[in-house]
């Protein structure tokens, strides 16, 4: 089968009703960025952090995965698809997709201020007083500002394999998400799907000027035909 490696930023989620990481005004939905997503903000506040999340948490459960989400996991009818996702939902796990790789953690998972590797499933409030095995307060499961990307190194090797790679509502600006595609093979076909899109000229690159929702099934379709 043909690797596909879909990057998939903020967009994608937009259409589902999540706001997306960073409004105008760099604040997330009215906090400071950094007071929530940073461990300097975490040391100073632990309990603004935790109750931030967990209306992030509440608000992911009520929402659902839309016609992007769905028809990505279409393409592994015939595609071996792998996607990169900067989001800390599961819209694409709950969707179908079989495999995914979260550079930026994931909401519905907590892990121990202990041991990072202590990682669980958590789909409740957390608060403070949860506690690890070891003892030690449980933090949400989500890589900050300043902190490592642990999955990084594997989403490069991924790329480096790619035989077609779609990029989706993500500004390709951000760090080291955005270094990926300078680890892309050269001639592979570049597709980024983007209602506003800013991605540099690039070798192979179609632009699709659509909403995710829209333009992703299309994309699709076409490469279902295609095979």
């Amino acid at each position: 089968m043909k690797k596909i490696v879909v990057l998939t930023g903020a967009g994608i989620s937009a259409e589902s009703g999540i706001k997306t990481f960073r409004d105008a005004d760099g604040l997330w939905e009215g906090y400071d960025i950094m007071e929530v997503a940073s461990p300097e903000g975490w040391e100073k506040d632990q309990k603004k952090v935790l109750d931030f999340y967990n209306q992030r948490r509440k608000h992911l459960l009520a929402v659902s995965p839309n016609a992007a989400h769905f028809a990505l996991k279409e393409l592994e009818k015939d595609f071996d698809v792998t996607i990169i996702t900067q989001n800390i939902d599961d819209l694409h796990e709950r969707a179908g997709s079989s495999n995914v790789i979260h550079l930026h953690g994931e909401l519905l998972k907590v892990r121990s201020t202990f041991d990072e590797d202590l990682v669980m499933d958590w789909n409740k409030d957390l608060n403070i007083g949860d506690l690890c095995d070891f003892n030690y307060q449980l933090r949400p499961h989500v890589v900050w500002f300043g902190e490592a990307v642990p999955m990084f190194q594997r989403a490069i090797e991924l790329t480096e394999q790619a035989e077609i790679l779609i990029i989706i509502g993500t500004s390709m600006q951000v760090y080291p998400a955005a270094a990926l595609l300078d680890f892309a093979a050269p001639n592979i076909p570049i597709y980024f799907i983007d209602p506003n899109p800013a991605m540099n000229a690039h070798q192979n690159l179609k632009i699709i000027q659509e909403k995710a929702v829209f333009g992703v099934p299309a994309l699709t379709n076409e490469l279902l035909k295609q095979k």
